[in-house]
């Protein structure tokens, strides 16, 4: 269980939590994430999803339509011009008898009627004779899918045998309905299918169930009716099995006197349409043309010779208009001739039984082009994701209509899209995530070696040959351990770094507390910089080395000298001075330097506090901004290595120092100051 403090310490960034696990564990946490988000997104946004989904995915057909025009199939089309010359839409009977034996006088092998004709009317007789006699004919009857009102017009029949309605096989659906409305009985001998059509959420047609159950008989589409008419069968028979194979249609329909002929259907026993076909590759001529003889060239009148002739209204009064996608208002009647074109050159659209299986595959593909992208550095890895985003979703799209346009395989290509999108763009942002928090504690870890403001510089800085200093006036604090190396000598190495160690860490906290910060350690000692060289730097540095000298010595120092060597002591010096700081060095091996005589002179003075046997001494320069405190002159000294003498100074025995919260020494003073003279410090004189 997490306490409340562990769980106020996790980050609310749940990407910044996903970055701090081992970079596979992270990136297929995070494929994981983009899969339940894109399962999500499907079911929260079927409807807007699936029709992008089919839009786009008609792209198939639209891109390479094949205009061949289509010899086998012509459509008598009831126009304007048609309605314009004949009169209104519904015609007379005897006038639809006269059209029909015109087409059938014009050599046409087959008539599909896409009419109703639901109403009893002068002329039936006439009509079905006409229809009887011509060299084969089939009408249209409605079964009403989608509506609420009961209704039963006319006669049902023709249904095919073999396929029950009230158990099909395993696996198998068919669409059912007590509504109907169908030609007048008068006309139950002329063979029928019907013409009802799936309306999808955008309005379009794509799918027409191949067969409808109605009463507890089946009864086939239009075009379906066509080829068992074409058959001259007695029999309408059939079967509807499960696809066998992943790459298998959901339900397969097999028509008796079509042996071989497998039409593949949906899992909602639905033949889809197919729009490979150009809208201009399909013949249409007018009814009044076929009707008045007035058919002018050769090769329309070939038009109807040996063809399977459509009839159905195309003029826009009558309403048998549906948008595709080649056109928003395209006649019903072309709709059937599509599905029939299809038929005949057994080249039906289907979505195999596998294909969720199949695009499961082509995600994992997707995730693991991915995986490998997010564990790539360099320019492939930075640019590779974003990329990615864009061009996955077209991969999957492409996959689909190549698939389409070659093999007429409606795979779908949504779900890889939103995947291959939602896993790239979560990838991306984990590895910004762990880039930031790699960054963050490689700036940690270079803080620890360097003050915050250069280790900031050097973080956020390009590395250059050149040099990158700037000149400054500081107050300088060098501290050292004298006889640690015979300490060392003596003592195990583990026993040395753990006393550095605590020198370092205690060091380091108190010059912090007095707003100092350490520039370097070095062998047993350090230095400590404080920006400025007035009287507050001079006395916070003052403060910090009266207090490392009480705590360590009483701490460490007191406890840490073997048997048999002198103890160790700290030696500190302080002065003031300009300095050049930044950075040296050839750009693959840079350094960060305290330049400048200050420092030389620090270090020589942190060296005499053995030879004058002081712990602390103070340069001459902060010495000028201690007046408020009791210092007591060492004389005038050569230091090692320089030319100029200097004097040294250091704090009286008895001086205490009285420190608020943040380790500011300004304005304390010693316990009997009172006691003491105000003398001024004058400089020069003799040693």
């Amino acid at each position: 269980m997490f306490t409340l403090q562990q769980i106020k310490q996790l980050p609310r960034n749940p990407m910044t939590l996903v970055a701090r696990l081992v970079p596979a564990s992270g990136r297929l946490l995070i494929l994981l994430v983009a899969a339940i988000v894109s399962g999500l997104l499907l079911v929260a946004l079927p409807t807007s999803l699936e029709t992008l989904e089919e839009r786009l995915g008609d792209l198939g057909w639209t891109l390479s339509a094949d205009s061949t025009p289509e010899q086998r199939i012509t459509i008598v089309s009831i126009d304007e011009k048609s309605l314009a010359e004949v009169g209104p839409w519904p015609w007379s009977r005897e006038q639809m008898a006269n059209l029909v034996s015109a087409i059938d006088q014009a050599g046409a092998q087959l008539q599909l009627h896409d009419i109703v004709y639901p109403e009893a009317k002068p002329g039936d007789d006439v009509f079905l004779a006409a229809l009887q006699s011509a060299s084969g004919a089939v009408i249209a009857q409605l079964p009403l899918l989608q509506s609420n009102q009961a209704v039963r017009t006319g006669t049902m029949t023709h249904a095919m045998s073999g396929i029950s309605c009230a158990a099909a096989g395993a696996g198998t659906q068919i669409a059912a309905t007590q509504n109907f409305n169908a030609s007048q009985g008068v006309f139950a001998p002329i063979p029928k299918g019907h013409m009802t059509s799936v309306i999808a959420n955008d309005g379009s047609v794509r799918k027409i169930p191949a067969v409808i159950c109605v009463d507890g008989a089946a009864y086939p589409a239009l075009v379906l009716s066509a080829l068992l008419q074409a058959t001259d069968s007695s029999s309408w028979g059939a079967s509807l099995q499960a696809g066998d194979s992943l790459l298998d249609s959901a339900q397969v329909l097999r028509l008796d006197s079509y042996p071989g002929l497998d039409i593949p259907l949906d899992s909602s026993g639905n033949l889809r349409i197919s729009y490979a076909k150009d809208p201009a590759a399909f013949r249409a001529v007018s009814a009044v043309d076929v009707l008045n003889g007035t058919i002018d060239s050769a090769i329309d009148s070939a038009m109807l010779q040996d063809t399977w002739v459509l009839v159905g209204g195309t003029a826009f009064g009558i309403g048998d208009i549906v948008p595709t996608p080649y056109n928003g208002a395209t006649q019903g009647v072309e709709l059937q001739a599509r599905l029939l074109s299809s038929l005949l050159d057994v080249a039906m659209p289907y979505t195999p039984r596998g294909a969720g299986w199949l695009l499961g595959l082509l995600s994992l593909i997707f995730a693991g082009t991915l995986y490998l992208l997010a564990s790539t550095r360099g320019r492939l890895g930075t640019y590779g994701l974003p990329a990615a985003a864009l061009l996955l979703p077209l991969l999957a799209l492409s996959v689909h209509i190549q698939l389409l346009s070659s093999l007429d395989i409606w795979l779908g290509w949504i779900f890889p899209a939103l995947f291959g999108t939602s896993a790239a763009s979560l990838l991306l942002l984990l590895e910004q995530s762990r880039v930031r928090e790699e960054r963050s504690r490689v700036y940690g870890n270079l803080t620890s070696y360097l003050p915050g403001d250069i280790a900031k510089e050097i973080a956020y800085s390009l590395p250059s040959s050149s040099i990158n200093a700037r000149r400054c006036d500081v107050t300088l604090l060098s501290a050292d351990l004298r006889n640690f190396s015979a300490f060392g000598e003596a003592r195990p190495p583990e026993e040395s770094a753990a006393v550095l160690h605590f020198f370092f860490t205690r060091a380091t906290e108190i010059i912090e507390r007095h707003h100092g910060r350490v520039h370097e350690f070095k062998g047993d000692s350090l230095l400590a910089v404080w920006d400025g060289h007035d009287a507050k730097a001079a006395t916070q540095a003052l403060a910090a080395a009266e207090a490392m000298q009480a705590d360590l010595n009483k701490s460490l120092l007191a406890k840490a000298a073997p048997a048999g060597l002198e103890p160790m002591a700290l030696g500190i010096g302080i002065e003031q001075g300009p300095v050049l700081i930044g950075s040296i060095g050839p750009a693959h091996r840079r350094s960060h330097a305290l330049l400048g005589d200050t420092v030389g002179i620090t270090l020589r003075i942190q060296e005499m506090t053995a030879e004058l046997a002081q712990p602390i001494l103070v340069g001459e320069c902060a010495a000028r901004q201690l007046g408020d405190f009791a210092l007591e002159s060492q004389g005038s000294y050569l230091l090692a290595g320089l030319k100029i003498p200097h004097i040294l100074f250091a704090p009286a025995p008895a001086e205490s120092f009285k420190q608020d919260d943040t380790g500011n020494a300004d304005g304390t003073t010693r316990s009997n100051k009172k006691d003491q003279p105000n003398l001024k410090l004058v400089t020069g004189g003799r040693p």
